[in-house]
C-alpha cells in the first residue's frame, strides 16, 4: 500500500462499507442496528448526487424502499413500447414510481447514520491492500474484520477479489421539460441504439430522456439522444430546453461471485457491484437496496458465530436473482449475436428482448 511503512496506525473497525449509495447504505443500517461498530464512506461529496440512474422503480418492488411515499415524484401506470418507426405497443397496468433519488439516498444514508454507523462523504477508497487494509483519500487507513463492496459497477472492492463487471452499458441521460401530462414509462427500441434502449420517463413537470449503448458506441450517445430529444420535442411532447446531463455506466452482465476474502477479511459485494441490475432494463434500485440489507444482516449473523452466514448470503441471492438475470442475459446476448452476423435485429427480435412482451418470457 502506498506508504503504509510510513502509517503508524491503522484504524480498526467491525465492517467497513465502500459506497453510500443504495446498496451500501442500507447495509451499514443493518450492520450497525445490531450493535456492530460500522464505518460507511462514499467519494461523493452529497448522497445521490450527481444522479445516475432514470430514477423509476416498478411497483412489484418499491415494497423494498422504506418510506418510498417521502421520495416518490410521480406514480407511473403503465409502458408503451415503441419499436423502430411503428406506434407503441401498450402494457396497461405496469405500476410504479418515479422517485427522487437524490433523496432517497439521502433518506437511506440518515437511516444508517440514526441506526450509529459512522458515515462519511467525499471520503473516497484510495487503495486496497491484498490483506484487506483501506486507504482511504482522507490519508485514513482501516482494517475492517468484514468488509462489504458497495461501490457500484466499477468497484475496487469486486477487483480486489477477482470479482468485476466486464459487460458494460454507457448511458446519458438528460432532464427536460414535460410539455404535455404523462403517465407512462415510454421505451425506444431501435436497432441503431445497439446494446440498449432510449428512455423518458415522466417525473411531475419534467421528464427523464435518456440512451444506452455498448462502450464501443459511446461516440454515438449524444447524437443518438439528440435525435430523440429533437423528434419528441417537434411532437410538441418535451421542451427544447435541457435542464440537467448526468450518465454513467451499468453493468449488464449478469451476477458475480459475491463472497471472497482478502487475507482472512471476508468481502460481500452487494448491488451494482454484485451485478445486480438487470441486464435489459437497467432496474437495479431495489435489487440494490435488498441485497444490502441482505449484506448488513449476513454480517450480523457472521460475527453472532454463523459460520455459514456469508455462503448463505450468496446462495439467497441466486435464489432471488438469477433466474431473472440469467433470461436478460440470455434474451440480450441473443441480440448482439444478430450484430456479430452484421445483421441488424427486426421489429420481432427487438420485442423478444424487451420484457414487455410474450416472445421475452418464451422458452
Amino acid at each position: 500500500m502506498t506508504a503504509m511503512a510510513m502509517r503508524p496506525f491503522v484504524n480498526q473497525v467491525d465492517v467497513a462499507v465502500v459506497g453510500l449509495g443504495p446498496a451500501g447504505a442500507s447495509a451499514a443500517a443493518i450492520a450497525a442496528q445490531a450493535g456492530l461498530g460500522v464505518l460507511a464512506f462514499d467519494r461523493k461529496k452529497t448522497a445521490g448526487k450527481p444522479v445516475q440512474c432514470a430514477e423509476f422503480v416498478p411497483a412489484m418492488l418499491g415494497h423494498e424502499i422504506g418510506g418510498i411515499d417521502a421520495v416518490a415524484q410521480q406514480l407511473i401506470y403503465r409502458m408503451r413500447s415503441f419499436v423502430e418507426q411503428q406506434q407503441p405497443d401498450e402494457t396497461p397496468d405496469f405500476r410504479g414510481h418515479m422517485v427522487d433519488r437524490e433523496r432517497l439516498d439521502a433518506q437511506l444514508v440518515a437511516q444508517a447514520r440514526a441506526m450509529g454507523a459512522k458515515c462519511e462523504m467525499a471520503v473516497g477508497l484510495a487503495e486496497i491492500a491484498s490483506d484487506g487494509i483501506l486507504e482511504t483519500t482522507d490519508g485514513q487507513c482501516y482494517r475492517p474484520r468484514l468488509l462489504i463492496g458497495a461501490d457500484g459497477p466499477h468497484s475496487k472492492v469486486g477487483r480486489a477479489i477477482g470479482s468485476r463487471n466486464v459487460a458494460l452499458v454507457e448511458t446519458r441521460q438528460i432532464t427536460v421539460p414535460l410539455l404535455q401530462p404523462h403517465d407512462a414509462t415510454d421505451i425506444f427500441l431501435r436497432a441503431d441504439i445497439i446494446g440498449g434502449y432510449g428512455w423518458l420517463f415522466p417525473k411531475g413537470g419534467v421528464a427523464n430522456l435518456g440512451l444506452g449503448v455498448l462502450p464501443q458506441e459511446r461516440a454515438r450517445l449524444k447524437p443518438l439522444l439528440d435525435e430523440l430529444h429533437l423528434a419528441l420535442a417537434d411532437q410538441g411532447r418535451v421542451g427544447r430546453d435541457v435542464l440537467q446531463h448526468t450518465g454513467g455506466a451499468i453493468p449488464v452482465g449478469g451476477m458475480l461471485k459475491c463472497v471472497g476474502a482478502l487475507q482472512g477479511v471476508p468481502v460481500l459485494l452487494a448491488g451494482d457491484a454484485a451485478g445486480l441490475t438487470n441486464p435489459i432494463t437497467g432496474a437495479g434500485i431495489p435489487a440494490a437496496i435488498q441485497s444490502g440489507m441482505m449484506a448488513g444482516a449476513a454480517a450480523k449473523a457472521w460475527f453472532a458465530g454463523d459460520a455459514q452466514a456469508l455462503a448463505n448470503y450468496e446462495e439467497e441471492l441466486e435464489d432471488l436473482f438469477q433466474s431473472s438475470l440469467a433470461r436478460a442475459c440470455l434474451r440480450r446476448n441473443e441480440l448482439l449475436a444478430q450484430y456479430a452476423r452484421s445483421k441488424q435485429p427486426d421489429a420481432a427480435a427487438l420485442r423478444r428482448g424487451w420484457i414487455a412482451y410474450d416472445a421475452y418470457w418464451a422458452a
